[in-house]
């Protein structure tokens, strides 16, 4: 029994000792598991951290890319406006050298049209459809039409031979029905075939006429054209002229054109481009620290020449053109007046000062080496007036003005010389009277014109006061009234004053004005002449006359 006690105890202490080696097993593969786990833990948070330094390390080397491409775009932007300045100033220096290798003179050969017409194509018409004509022999293949051997003899077979051949009778009879109804339609079709092809080619020969009787038209006109051309008609050698001058390749420009036939000289008021014309800056600057693209300005004096050898390369390259083109030999000078539009601050109106004047001879002229002069030097030589200012478009006096020659100017008659104390004004014919009001401002020391009736705009008379500063163009309107002179004649002669940009606009009556027209024009440039003050000044040049009911 004690033995038996014994062998249990051991047992129990075996399997004790078993079931404490197999926790601790436990315990130590649960360590070494969570241990596993650690490490892989901090295997995934110094990948994970290697990957965000290695993004941000990326990040940054994209960054500084980004900056750096953008730099380079800003270098570009500010390479690209220094290019654009030298490309337009570089078109300054080419205006002369441009209009030197081409031949101005206008070829009337190429004023010609030529009579070339394409030729007539018919229209697609729709085939006509097919129409084959029935053939009876094809309808009575297979049917016999003689009575055989049996049939002969005893009658076989006679009811279904002759039931064939009506069959066949029939049939043909009705195929060539068709025929002859499709034939109708088909001839239908041809008559509005032909009719549609008969139209297409009268619409043809009408617009071949008249395309040619446009050609014959035009070449008609150009063959006047030359003729009154080198017969020297004053507007044939205009109109040559401003052919000329639209035909510049230099750029779309605004021009007036007047050709006095008795000294053979061509005056030309020329609208130049303004200052913008010349780049603002001279260069462009990147300042990488502030990201900035800065224009340097060009000096006012820098400003001033370059505008200057601009409006003084557009004059000669005129005078250039105008005198190489002179194929009838017509031009024996020309007088360039450029005038700039702008609009006069101090007062809001628009203003159109001249900034370069020049009367030079053909003669003189085509001697010179454009290719090779100095333009300003050139200028100068010409005797030229240039503003000293060309920026502020400080005006200089021209040496002719073209306003005078005016094409709504007629020849004024001496109407002063005929008036006495016995001539009422009021019973003058109202074109004497136009005559008599031109006649006065001439004697008080205005250079006047009169111009045409029918023309005129609402200008009786369009005065010049070549005083340097008090000076301008005036407007004057004479209405010989009898009744009270309204508001609506002051306001028309304001409007013909902004339409005629004119410095001044006068009214001269031979009646009186009412209170609304002195208070419209008492703050304007506007002056009313009524009948007594008329009277009066006809007085101070020796002359009574008289105004009466």
């Amino acid at each position: 029994m004690a033995r038996s006690f014994g062998s249990t105890v051991n047992k129990i202490i075996r399997e004790t000792a078993k079931a404490q080696r197999a926790a601790e097993r436990s315990r130590n593969a649960a360590i070494r598991e969570q241990e596993r786990h650690l490490r892989l833990q901090r295997q995934y948070e110094r990948e994970n951290e290697r990957a965000i330094k290695q993004s941000i390390r990326e990040q940054k080397a994209y960054e500084k890319e980004q900056k750096a491409l953008y730099i380079e775009g800003r270098k570009e932007e500010t390479k690209d406006y220094n290019e654009e300045v030298h490309y337009r100033l570089n078109e300054f220096k080419s205006i002369i050298s441009e209009t030197l290798s081409v031949d101005d003179k206008i070829s009337f050969e190429s004023l010609y049209k030529k009579d070339d017409y394409p030729e007539f194509v018919e229209p697609y018409v729709k085939p006509l459809p097919a129409n084959p004509l029935p053939v009876r022999e094809g309808f009575f293949a297979g049917v016999a039409m003689e009575a055989s051997y049996m049939e002969k003899i005893i009658g076989l077979g006679k009811k279904a031979r002759l039931r064939s051949i009506e069959t066949a009778e029939s049939a043909y009879s009705y195929a060539l029905r068709n025929y002859e109804c499709a034939e109708k339609t088909i001839n239908g079709l041809i008559e509005e075939n032909e009719m549609f092809l008969s139209s297409a080619r009268a619409e043809y020969d009408e617009a071949k006429r008249l395309y040619l009787e446009e050609i014959a038209s035009h070449n008609s006109t150009i063959d006047d054209f030359k003729t009154s051309y080198f017969n020297k008609d004053k507007e044939a050698i205009e109109a040559y002229n401003t052919l000329v001058m639209e035909r510049s390749n230099y750029s779309d420009i605004t021009f007036n054109l007047f050709y006095l036939e008795e000294s053979k000289e061509l005056l030309l008021e020329y609208e130049l481009p303004d200052v913008t014309a010349v780049p603002k800056n001279k260069e462009y600057k990147y300042t990488q620290s502030r990201d900035e693209i800065k224009g340097v300005p060009f000096k006012p004096k820098e400003l001033n020449e370059i505008y200057s050898i601009l409006v003084a390369s557009i004059a000669l390259r005129t005078l250039h053109e105008l005198f190489e083109a002179d194929q009838g030999g017509h031009l024996d000078s020309v007088v360039f007046n450029g005038v700039v539009s702008t609009v006069d601050l101090s007062t809001g109106l628009d203003i159109r000062p001249c900034i370069l004047t020049i009367q030079t001879r053909k003669e003189e002229f085509m001697k010179f080496d454009l290719a090779r002069v100095d333009i300003l030097a050139c200028v100068k030589g010409l005797k030229a007036q240039l503003s000293p200012s060309v920026t502020e478009l400080t005006p200089v006096k021209p040496i002719v003005d073209l306003v005078m020659y005016d094409k709504r100017f007629v020849n004024e008659r001496d109407m002063i010389s005929t008036l006495d104390t016995r001539t009422n004004l009021l019973e003058m014919d109202p074109f004497d009277f136009e005559h008599l009001v031109c006649n006065l401002f001439s004697k008080i020391g205005l250079e006047s014109k009169l111009t045409r009736s029918s023309r005129d705009g609402g200008v009786d008379v369009i005065a010049f006061d070549p005083r340097p500063v008090f000076g301008g163009k005036y407007v004057i309107q004479a209405k010989r009234y009898k009744n009270t002179v309204e508001v609506a004649a002051v306001r028309d002669l304001y409007g013909t004053m902004m339409n005629e940009n004119a410095s001044k606009g006068i009214l001269v009556t031979t009646s009186t004005y009412g209170p609304d027209a002195r208070s419209f024009a008492k703050d304007k440039p506007i002056e009313l002449i009524d009948g007594r003050v008329l009277l009066h000044m006809l007085e101070e040049q020796g002359i009574h006359a008289k105004i009466q009911l």
